[in-house]
């Protein structure tokens, strides 16, 4: 399962990231989506986890949790092509 993960402190890790969803079971990839520009954290990111019941458990428990100070929200990640054109 894919998960989006937003409203994430700039200062927060993709370790970090990873840690906190492992709690809620096995955690194949996790990523923090960089500035190209700037090298800095755009304050979202990505969580892949291979069973889907624990990447439901993780959402469930995660969105609206505290992560390093920012109310995080997190939600089954949307393919590329299905999300509304950018403005």
């Amino acid at each position: 399962m894919d998960i989006y993960v937003g409203n994430l402190s700039y200062d927060l890790t993709a370790e970090e990231l990873r840690e906190a969803f492992e709690q809620h079971g096995e955690v194949t990839n996790a990523k923090i989506v960089m500035d190209r520009d700037t090298g800095r954290s755009k304050g979202f990111g990505f969580v892949e986890m291979p069973n889907q019941a624990e990447g439901a458990a993780a959402i469930a428990e995660l969105n609206g949790a505290m992560l390093k100070g920012r109310t995080a929200r997190v939600n089954e990640a949307r393919p590329r092509d299905a999300r509304p054109p950018r403005r």
